[in-house]
């Protein structure tokens, strides 16, 4: 095998591995995406419903978010696979990741300027935003994501990118809940306003610090020129219909779908039921996920220190499902005068998301 790097002797046959700064710059460059993901779970449908849209509708916004996300990480990947440029696409979905997100959060644009509060217009306005949101989210996260292979043929580089982008997933995270925390602990909301000037100030905190990271990366990475030349190998690329034909394909694509479902709606809904029927403080809305968060990381940094088989894989993952259904069962009995243990249920939530997601 030949590989052919910039700077680099074409004698070389080693991939050498990349500098820390290296390292620094790549995992930076998704904490717009994490940063507002986070908010977007945790405080989109509280945010709708809180300023007056049904469920119904709120659901109807979310749902349109999801589907733009669906179609758009298949051709995004698609795209990018075949011209390549990975800083254009991060940037471009990073631009409207920036401005549709605020967009939402700053209130319904074309109820303004048909001066209307129609239920309908303000649906249609932020399921718009919502699906532009996706769209650029999926255009960031896959160029980012497609670009560690490209940047190093070094598997302990690319180990340690990834897990760089990992840690820098939990630093987006707590810096989200740390300023809900501050926000909702810091002012007081008695009216649809003062909602709003809440979640818009988490919202907008929320993008300055992404977008800050952004620039960073783009700033500090280059474009990927990385030449691989395979001699007297024939690497044809697999169809799509080669996948559908596998019953492995259905059996893992399931599993992942069942876990995430349950984390993201369980991330969703937890801050409805905190307000709703355990008429908890403003701040558990900020501290419940942190807390959940935080242990599921912990469990998560332990894990990766063992040693995994299959039938331990297992194992650990039904585990984590079981003590889900006892958190849920928990959950759904907890009466309203013993709220607090809600902040022991999370813990145990976060154990479990992380033995169901290793």
């Amino acid at each position: 095998m030949r590989i052919d790097l910039e700077n680099e002797d074409d004698d070389d046959s080693y991939p050498k591995p990349v500098g820390r700064w290296t390292v620094f710059y790549y995992g930076v460059g998704h904490m717009l995406n994490d940063v507002t993901a986070a908010c977007w779970f945790t405080y989109l449908l509280l945010f709708l419903t809180e300023i007056g849209l049904s469920p119904r509708d709120a659901a109807t916004v979310m749902l349109a978010g999801q589907i733009a996300d669906g179609f758009a990480t298949v051709f995004a990947g698609e795209l990018i696979d075949r011209f390549g440029h990975f800083k254009i696409w991060h940037g471009a979905g990073s631009i409207l990741v920036a401005i549709s997100f605020s967009s939402v959060f700053g209130g319904c644009l074309p109820c303004k300027i048909l001066a209307s509060c129609s239920s309908l217009i303000e649906t249609v306005s932020y399921s718009t935003s919502a699906a532009i949101f996706n769209v650029g989210w999926a255009a960031t996260q896959v160029s980012h994501m497609s670009m560690v292979n490209c940047i190093s043929l070094n598997s302990s580089s690319r180990v340690v990118m990834t897990s760089c982008r990992n840690a820098f997933t939990m630093v987006a995270n707590l810096s989200l809940y740390a300023v809900a925390l501050v926000v909702f602990s810091s002012s007081k909301a008695t009216t649809h306003a003062d909602i709003e000037n809440q979640y818009r100030w988490i919202a907008y905190t929320s993008i300055f610090i992404g977008c800050c990271f952004v620039g960073i990366f783009h700033l500090g990475t280059k474009e990927p020129r990385l030449k691989i030349c395979v001699h007297g190998t024939s690497n044809a690329r697999i169809s799509w219909a080669y996948w559908f034909k596998k019953v492995l394909y259905y059996q893992v694509g399931l599993v992942y779908m069942l876990t995430r479902l349950v984390q993201n709606v369980s991330q969703a809904y937890l801050a409805f039921y905190v307000m709703d029927d355990l008429q908890m403080a403003k701040s558990a809305k900020a501290l419940v996920p942190a807390i959940i968060y935080m242990s599921s990381f912990f469990v998560s940094v332990i894990m990766q220190e063992m040693s995994w088989t299959g039938q331990r894989l297992k194992a650990y993952y039904s585990a984590g499902g079981i003590l889900w259904v006892f958190c849920g069962a928990g959950i759904l009995f907890l009466p309203r005068n013993m709220s607090a243990f809600m902040y022991v249920i999370s813990v145990f939530i976060g154990i479990a998301n992380a033995l169901m997601t290793v």
